[in-house]
């Protein structure tokens, strides 16, 4: 009996040891920092409980929670000293890419704005958020299906912060480079000469869309193998979550004026060449953009919308992320985020989220494009847009618009 219990024991206490192998040893895949803690006080809008739906976690999740709540808390803590080296550097950005040269900053300090009740709005946000995921009336593709369901390959754009307990989806149009840039920040995942980086703005712009240099969701199968959705559930369940979104149609503007009409070596062969062929007829277009851009031959907004609408897109490849639905890309309806920032107010909730994250005194976040697009462009950029194009580009956006409290565009879907 003795020899039995013993045997029991031995079996346990290897288990456990072997976890702990898998946990701290898988580490070293990939280039961020996973840091064994979970001890980020999490801020919370009044009323809201991030993760309160969840099912109760199983043993080996609730093992593997507490294993991560109790390892290395000393890491949550930064000293002073780094402290007062993170709000130092350089005021103004040096900046080389051309996007950000064509745009340039915006450094007004936004004193004259009235100030916004940023705790009823994320109360407001979420509670539209959640009344649409919850009615049937209401479907979208991918609506019902559960966290469980989604691909790994649909996890990508879920970046983890492990030293404050942050999970941010990215989406791209919608300040991602400098929300990204705070990311490499805050999780110290990329170094200059040995040491991390302090400002958001000396981070290079072909470093911040390194996928290297994040950690993501789908990253998750290569370091923890079967633990990968138990880990990803409790840090869910423990981690704050944001995302920043922004009015559909503007942000496909936004999308078309950066890559088709700069010149972009990779949109112009993966999608310009094509649209040209299929939509505007041309044959013997140029192999580079310059040369294409010189003789003239540009994609018009009509031929992107052509390729939005054309059913044979999806069917030849999904959407790239840059015009991709929000809702395919962060799954609103299943991760429960405790933040929804908006681009049309993001100085405000930018600020107001560093300090409910308590980073606030860490860094600043970078200022906004003089030049962004504007939601009063609309009518000009689609006057010339049929109707019923119009309409069925809605219909194809209309979850975006809906579950983000973002109102129907009456005067572009009637004539």
């Amino acid at each position: 009996m003795t020899k039995a219990r013993l045997l029991r024991l031995s079996v346990v206490l290897v288990s456990i040891f072997m976890i702990l192998l898998i946990i701290v040893y898988w580490d070293n895949v990939g280039t961020a920092h996973f840091y064994l803690h979970t001890s980020f006080s999490r801020p919370r809008s009044p009323g809201i409980t991030a993760g309160e739906d969840w099912e109760a976690l199983p043993d080996v999740d609730e093992f593997l929670a507490k294993l991560l709540s109790s390892s290395l808390r000393q890491n949550n803590s930064i000293p002073r000293k780094t402290e007062q080296l993170l709000v130092q550097g350089s005021n103004k950005p040096v900046v080389s890419n051309l996007e950000e040269n064509v745009r340039g900053y915006d450094w007004s300090t936004h004193k004259d704005r009235n100030s916004l009740d940023q705790e009823k709005l994320q109360v407001e946000r979420q509670r539209t958020l959640r009344e649409f995921c919850a009615n049937s009336s209401f479907t979208f593709p991918t609506k019902e299906r559960s966290f469980d369901d989604i691909p790994n390959y649909e996890l990508n754009h879920l970046i983890v912060d492990d030293r404050h307990g942050i999970i941010y989806c990215y989406v791209p149009k919608v300040a991602c480079t400098n929300w990204k840039r705070v990311m490499i920040v805050l999780s110290e995942s990329l170094l200059d000469q040995g040491v991390p980086y302090r400002n958001p703005l000396d981070i290079p712009r072909e470093h911040v869309h390194n996928t290297s240099t994040h950690l993501t969701f789908n990253k998750f199968w290569r370091r923890y193998g079967k633990f990968s959705r138990h880990l990803m559930k409790i840090k869910l369940k423990k981690y704050t979550k944001f995302l920043f979104v922004r009015d559909p149609f503007v942000r496909l503007i936004s999308a078309f004026r950066s890559k088709f009409e700069l010149e972009n070596e990779e949109f112009y062969r993966r999608f310009a060449i094509p649209m040209l062929k299929l939509y505007s007829n041309h044959t013997n277009l140029p192999t580079s953009v310059s040369e294409a851009f010189g003789a003239g031959l540009k994609v018009s907004f009509s031929d992107f919308i052509q390729y939005l609408l054309d059913p044979r897109t999806e069917k030849m490849t999904p959407f790239n992320e840059h015009w991709r639905q929000v809702y395919r890309l962060c799954h609103p309806c299943q991760i429960d985020y405790d933040f929804i920032g908006k681009l049309e107010t993001l100085d405000e909730d930018a600020a107001y989220l560093l300090q409910l994250l308590k980073v606030d005194r860490l860094l600043r976040f970078p200022p906004s494009y003089r030049n962004r697009t504007a939601s009063s462009w609309e009518d000009n950029w689609f006057a010339k847009i049929p109707l019923a194009w119009r309409q069925q580009l809605y219909k194809l956006y209309e979850a975006d618009f809906v579950l983000f409290g973002y109102p129907k565009p009456e005067n572009l879907l009637k004539d």
